[in-house]
């Protein structure tokens, strides 16, 4: 009841509740109520700065205010609030006249979580490229990579988008309706934003859900006739996104 009420601005102070210095309780509690409201806006402004400055800050707090008001936090770390705002923006009437607003906020969205995401040591890249140029055994060969990488499709220029806000440059020579893939990974303490295309997606998701090379190669040549396998490995490695690599052993029956 009194989570509800925090959250809820029409309703009245939860009975019982006293001060200690007899100040009035609906006072006090109205107070930090509105501190509680505006911590939360402000920790989604923060995490969804280019989201904000699409749509102004007016829209922006408002929309966040409704969030805040559907969407409690469930955990105590506030880095995590936020993380089904995009969704949100997606069902929110308002915000369809910015049809490509919530594919920004899930790169957005995407960045915060890389930012957070676990540590792991890279391999070196000489020792990669070691084991991809051994004739044998190369297409069981299995790539683990960083847990800060993610990739994401969108039928706009969410990259383009984003990477305007970054530089302060004109979004005239943005072209929103043009289709754009994105990859993003932590490299050391700096999240990267890389654009890539259908055929690098698939191969990342391949290889990140465990698939060999040359099943990978196999699906990301169905998805884009173009793909260029040694581009795509080489982003990887340089972006330290390759945590370790082994051979799956067959079992023979």
């Amino acid at each position: 009841m009194f989570a509800r009420a925090l959250l809820a601005p029409e309703q009245d102070c939860p009975e019982g509740l006293f001060s200690r210095n007899g100040a009035d309780p609906a006072s006090r509690f109205a107070v930090y109520r509105n501190n509680l409201r505006s911590s939360l806006i402000n920790a989604l402004a923060s995490g969804f700065p280019v989201t904000l400055q699409l749509v102004g800050d007016a829209f922006f707090r408002g929309m966040a205010g409704l969030y805040v008001q559907a969407f409690p936090p469930v955990s105590r770390l506030i880095s995590e609030y936020g993380a089904d705002f995009a969704d949100f923006i997606q069902g929110f009437p308002p915000a369809a006249s910015v049809p490509y607003l919530a594919d920004v906020a899930r790169l957005e969205r995407s960045r915060v979580r890389a930012f957070h995401a676990a540590d792991a040591p890279v391999m070196d890249p000489q020792s990669i490229i070691a084991a991809l140029q051994q004739p044998t055994g190369f297409g069981d060969l299995r790539l683990q990579l960083h847990p800060s990488l993610a990739t994401l499709s969108s039928p706009y220029a969410i990259i383009a988008l984003w990477a305007a806000h970054q530089a302060g440059t004109s979004l005239s020579g943005v072209d929103p309706l043009h289709p754009q893939s994105a990859l993003v990974v932590r490299d050391g303490l700096e999240v990267k934003v890389f654009a890539i295309d259908s055929g690098m997606q698939v191969f990342i998701n391949s290889l990140a859900n465990g698939r060999p090379l040359d099943m990978a190669m196999t699906h990301a040549l169905a998805a884009c006739t173009d793909f260029a396998p040694q581009q795509c490995l080489r982003l990887l490695i340089s972006q330290g996104a390759v945590t370790h690599l082994h051979i799956e052993q067959k079992v023979t029956p």
